[in-house]
């Protein structure tokens, strides 16, 4: 019963996380348009891809878990997509620093962890490690956006965090929670713990501003600060879309 349970929040995961993946289309579709990866960044994409490859080795290890592996293994060819595409549009120097984050990330670290936790580890232990890799990383990833809550607050508008993503965010996070739950699996269910908080925040704040104006600049020559700019990066929004996404 219990593994049956598990298939159903498995699945409906996927489903969720998959729609979460697609998010960024809109970022990308401007990204096309303006020819010109000017103003967007790919470090989100290349941690994303980092990440998947880390659940996705601990799926092989850990057996049993195509679920979790499908999933991943789907991010890894979206993600992969999205820095191709950027790479593809952006200036010189901007798809040099991608190309050494991408070496340096999931070339370089990705097959040092690899290789140490195959040379230094064994069995039950091996897979315990990469539990925890993955675990301590996730909460990274979904601690990292909680800069947009911050500047919501203070601009008391939430033109930039709108409450559908945040709603598929929590979504998936429960779903993947009970799955971990359900497999006693807590290298899984821990994160999502944090991602399912974080989305009720997010709603919670989407609901106490969503009625607040906008101020109308004064006139013309309002200054327009570097924090408004942050606050309508598209960068930092696809963040947002894609931190409950703890698969």
């Amino acid at each position: 019963m219990m593994t049956h349970l598990a298939f159903v929040f498995g699945l409906l995961g996927n489903i969720v996380s998959f729609m979460v993946l697609l998010s960024p289309l809109p970022t990308f579709y401007e990204i096309f348009k303006k020819k010109s990866t000017e103003g967007f960044q790919s470090v989100l994409y290349v941690v994303g891809l980092f990440s998947a490859m880390l659940w996705i080795y601990y799926s092989l290890l850990k057996g049993n878990m195509i679920l979790l592996m499908t999933i991943n293994s789907i991010a890894c060819f979206i993600y992969s997509a999205y820095i191709c595409f950027f790479i593809f549009f952006a200036h010189k120097h901007e798809r040099a620093n991608t190309v050494k984050l991408f070496l340096l990330l999931n070339v370089i670290g990705f097959g040092l962890i690899v290789l140490l936790t195959y040379l230094l580890e064994e069995g039950l232990r091996r897979v315990n490690t990469v539990g925890w890799i993955c675990l301590i990383f996730s909460l990274c990833v979904f601690v990292a956006p909680l800069c947009i809550l911050r500047k919501v607050i203070r601009s008391k508008s939430v033109e930039y965090m709108p409450f559908l993503p945040s709603f598929f965010l929590t979504l998936s996070a429960v779903m993947w929670l009970f799955y971990g739950l359900l497999l006693k699996d807590y290298n899984i269910a821990i994160p999502n713990v944090l991602g399912f908080s974080f989305g009720v925040v997010q709603m919670v704040v989407y609901i106490i501003y969503r009625n607040v104006k906008k101020k109308e600049p004064a006139d013309d020559n309002d200054i327009i600060t570097v924090e408004d700019e942050e606050l309508k990066d598209p960068t930092i929004m696809d963040a947002v879309k894609l931190s409950g996404l703890a698969v």
